[in-house]
């Protein structure tokens, strides 16, 4: 089976349920704490490529800091290594929960994503 990281900041109630998905799925994962342990840029621009997703969807656009930042206005201007070094410099404007696996990244949690995404690394089926 290949490994599964599941990135996310404890006190956050998405985060919480992704988690207790996880665990109610039986899945294996190394729980790593967006705050404690912040993405690097390398890491980033890795799973944003795997992910196929616009780089904006790794913003957590709904957070304090992005807003207080006025990151709305800057981003449109941003380079992508400029935005992969902003994102790596605080836990807290990375969107969450991430699951990384080996095939894909998904940013924020949705079951049935995480579920087809799971299915796909590991060729089992999840409920949701």
């Amino acid at each position: 089976m290949a490994d599964v990281l599941f990135v996310e900041y404890p006190k956050c109630s998405t985060c919480k349920k992704a988690e207790a998905w996880l665990d109610g799925q039986g899945i294996d994962y190394v729980d790593r704490d967006i705050v404690a342990d912040n993405p690097t840029a390398d890491e980033l621009r890795t799973w944003h490529e795997r992910s196929g997703l616009p780089l904006r969807r790794f913003f957590n656009t709904s957070g304090m800091l992005y807003r207080e930042m006025e990151l709305s206005k800057k981003l449109p201007t941003m380079t992508d290594d400029e935005a992969f070094a902003l994102l790596a410099t605080n836990g807290m404007l990375v969107k969450r929960p991430l699951l990384v696996t080996d095939a894909t990244v998904i940013p924020g949690f949705k079951e049935e994503a995480w579920a087809a995404a799971l299915a796909a690394n590991v060729g089992e089926v999840f409920s949701f």
